[in-house]
């Protein structure tokens, strides 16, 4: 397991970079560079004429990667979203294919540990949680300014909040008279709807994910990466993903399904054993989760899932 200087560990670091089963001299990306954890363990098996290229949204993530890039020629970083991953290949590689695409999901520690970025609520900090701090809406100007409806549909949709429609007219209500602009003003606000339930768990811990994931569009952006992923990718070439909810892991293994099985002929057709057209993937291994040993060291690696397939001809 790596940890950078930022504290920040790699979740599942050995089993996804030996899923991408990395060639010495081919061409990845590493969509989440975060502090460079996965980054590093790439390069490490990578040759002298071998080349990574990280993408991130987050402008501290991508001072760090400069760094690396400064020191390393076979590395190179972009200040973009999943969204972009096509284009900024493209931008560095022209018509080659990648032999591997890694996506790592989570929110990597210091965005989590850094109050000021209001990511989190056990540290008071302003209601921002974006990704990208150069643009976009940040989630206090949301929270004060979406209606109940949209508030509810948020905390229920991305969040699973059964609680949701109570929250966000105790939401309305408070900032009739004060705007709402600290995460732990916020907390307090959901956890005096919500009361104790999850052991282990604050009351507030649903709507805060469900609120970034909705002021960065991540599931979104997810859908747009893994259908660019599979663009780029050359035959033999590996997409591993690493997910740490539900919702992700849902779309991940649809989508990696849906590509592995391609257009199904109607059952009642005679002949059943043809070529499937339409399929893109072939499926590798089941998937896999943090090890015992990991969660000890890492509690944050307790919900994560890795899932991998491979580029077909």
């Amino acid at each position: 397991m790596t940890e950078s200087s930022s504290g920040h560990l790699a979740v599942l670091l050995e089993e996804a970079v030996a899923g991408l089963a990395i060639k010495a001299e081919g061409g990845y990306v590493d969509a989440t560079f975060g502090r460079g954890g996965h980054s590093r363990a790439m390069l490490a098996r990578l040759g002298p004429e071998g080349h990574l290229l990280g993408l991130d949204r987050d402008p501290s993530a991508v001072e760090a990667a400069r760094e690396l890039a400064a020191v390393d020629r076979r590395f190179s970083i972009e200040h973009a979203p999943f969204s972009h991953l096509e284009s900024c290949w493209r931008a560095h590689a022209g018509n080659a294919q990648a032999q591997g695409v890694l996506m790592d999901l989570g929110v990597s520690s210091p965005q989590l540990d850094q109050a000021e970025r209001g990511f989190g609520f056990m540290r008071d900090g302003p209601l921002d949680m974006r990704m990208d701090t150069t643009s976009g809406e940040p989630a206090g100007d949301w929270i004060n300014t979406a209606s109940e409806a949209e508030l509810s549909r948020v905390f229920w949709t991305f969040g699973e909040e059964r609680h949701a429609r109570r929250i966000a007219s105790r939401i309305v209500r408070e900032r009739a008279l004060a705007p709402l602009t600290r995460t732990t003003q916020l907390a307090d606000l959901i956890a005096g709807v919500v009361g104790r339930r999850e052991p282990g768990k604050h009351p507030a811990t649903r709507c805060f994910q469900a609120i970034r994931i909705h002021v960065n569009r991540e599931l979104d952006e997810l859908s747009e990466a893994l259908t660019q992923a599979v663009s780029i990718l050359s035959p033999g070439g590996r997409l591993a993903v690493i997910s740490f909810h539900s919702l992700e892991d849902r779309i991940v293994k649809r989508f990696m399904r849906e590509q592995a099985r391609g257009e199904q002929a109607p059952r009642n057709l005679p002949v059943r054993d043809l070529p499937t057209p339409g399929r893109t993937l072939s499926l590798v291994g089941k998937a896999i989760h943090a090890s015992v040993a990991e969660v000890a060291h890492n509690p944050r690696a307790r919900s994560a899932v890795l899932r991998v397939a491979e580029r077909l001809a």
